[in-house]
């Protein structure tokens, strides 16, 4: 019998499906006891309970996490925020949490009366609790404690982000008359000088407009009807207007005086651009030649840039007076530089355009830079490197450009246009993006020009007006600095006068 019995034994220590008797309580069933014992002791709305007990019988704790974890750390003033939570608002989640996969059980006692009781023993109605209630203030940090998160996720906006954008109206300032302008994209009619009067040149009148007191004045006007004024450009310190005709011509005005101080030949036909540079001035003219006058002396041209092979349309000197640009109905761009020598080539010959290159423009605050616009047959704007002669970047501008001007106040690229969009495009330098359209003219525009103080842009064209946008103020908070007075040197005008008085 005694060996029955112990193989009886083995063969029930074997059984798998048997229950455990010495074996420890399962997790779940320790998590029911627990939950049983607590609604039964401490939240049951059907009996009453002292709170006392209640609070000495609950966990101070998350069940499951240790002390380490669930403390507030010991630092204070770290990046997160423990919300401190008193043991009663735990003992509500723990009930909450076990009430979920409970059944619903139908009580004699009326619902105001359960809410009732519930507002009694908790401060709040339970059935409309969260599982967690969160309570208190943050821990203040210690005096002097420093976050370096604070820099990362600082709300303090930044003066760049509260910085308001510039107003551009979409309608001009002012629109002025320009009754018969040639209406020729390779002539140069307007500018604007330093003495803040603008010139205009209309078939065969040259016109001033004094932009401060509003007069207008004629300042010449062609012998022979047949002949056309091609192009105006003020001296640096505003005080003579050269003036290129169709008769070959490059004339000398002393605008103070209304008169005409010289008359300068050389040229085989119409001189459609100008350019001053100290008392040099630079004029282009439709047989492709460049020609350098000295105007202080009676033999007045003194050497010839020859690369063109028609005619030259745009003509400007970079603002340190180093390089000469020249753009010209070939679509070639030159880059020529300050010469005393024999020597007269060009430094770089550009060669990316497909259409006539009219608009060009140097960077005020960039010497080295020079932008570029082509005619109807290539519609780019390029930004070129002199130095190295490399285009930087380009941008299509899906028409005509027939005109381009640098505005420092903003340090943007205001671009004028003919066909198809004839209108005036400002652009953000370097990105080339595009800030606003200004939008008018019925037909191409043919020139720009930037007032003295750099806030205005005028934009003469096709349909007979000049519109002029003011679209380049400074902020009124800030007070622009004054430029210094630009004085002319003695020398500079010297045997012209002497010249004249001979």
């Amino acid at each position: 019998m005694s060996h029955f019995g112990f193989e009886n034994d083995v063969h029930n220590v074997l059984r798998l499906d048997m229950p455990i008797t010495n074996a420890p309580m399962a997790r779940w069933q320790r998590k029911a006891s627990t939950s049983s014992s607590t609604s039964t002791n401490s939240l049951s709305p059907n009996r009453s309970v002292n709170s006392s007990v209640s609070l000495s019988k609950t966990p101070s704790k998350t069940p499951g996490k240790n002390s380490k974890t669930q403390n507030t750390p010991s630092k204070a003033g770290g990046d997160r925020f423990i919300p401190t939570r008193n043991n009663k608002q735990l003992d509500v989640a723990s009930f909450l949490i076990s009430k979920e996969n409970e059944p619903v059980e139908e009580t004699t006692s009326s619902t105001p009366n359960q809410k009732a009781w519930s507002v009694t023993l908790n401060g709040y109605d339970i059935e409309e609790a969260k599982i967690l209630h969160l309570g208190g203030k943050p821990l203040n940090a210690p005096e002097g404690y420093q976050n370096n998160l604070k820099v990362l996720y600082s709300q303090v906006p930044t003066p760049v982000s509260i910085k308001k954008s510039r107003y551009i109206s979409s309608v001009p300032e002012r629109i002025l008359d320009a009754p018969d302008i040639k209406n020729d994209f390779y002539l140069n009619l307007m500018d604007w000088g330093r003495q803040n009067l603008l010139a205009v040149g209309l078939t065969s009148h040259v016109y001033l407009w004094d932009a401060g007191a509003g007069d207008i004045v004629l300042l010449k006007k062609m012998e022979d009807d047949s002949e056309y004024i091609c192009s105006v450009s003020w001296s640096k310190d505003g005080n003579f207007l050269a003036i290129g005709t169709s008769d070959c011509k490059v004339e000398l005005w002393d605008v103070q005086y209304q008169k005409r101080l010289r008359s300068m030949d050389g040229h085989l036909a119409r001189v459609s651009c100008l350019c001053w540079n100290d008392h040099i001035l630079s004029s282009g003219s439709r047989s492709g030649l460049i020609h350098q006058h000295d105007v202080r002396l009676a033999d007045h041209h003194i050497f010839t840039f020859g690369g063109h092979t028609q005619e030259v349309c745009g003509l400007t000197w970079s603002p340190d007076g180093k390089y000469l640009a020249s753009g010209g109905n070939d679509n070639m761009v030159y880059i020529w530089p300050v010469t005393t020598g024999s020597e007269y080539q060009a430094i770089h010959a550009l060669n990316e355009h497909q259409g006539a290159v009219k608009a060009l423009a140097w960077c005020p605050w960039q010497p080295n830079i020079l932008a570029s616009g082509g005619g109807t047959s290539d519609r780019h704007i390029r930004i070129w490197n002199a130095n190295s002669g490399s285009c930087i970047s380009a941008l299509d501008a899906c028409s005509q450009v027939s005109s381009l001007v640098f505005a420092p106040n903003y340090k943007e690229l205001v671009s004028g246009h003919g066909f198809a969009h004839d209108k005036v495009i400002i652009w953000k330098y370097p990105s080339l993006s595009k800030v606003a359209e200004l939008e008018g003219h019925e037909d191409r525009v043919l020139n720009l020009a930037l007032s003295p103080d750099g806030s205005t842009v005028a934009s003469v064209a096709a349909d007979e007006t000049i519109r002029l946008w003011k679209s380049f103020e400074k902020d009124a908070v800030k007070k622009p600095k004054r430029p210094p007075p630009l004085k002319a040197k003695p020398s500079n005008f010297f045997f012209l006068f002497q010249f004249l008085h001979i």
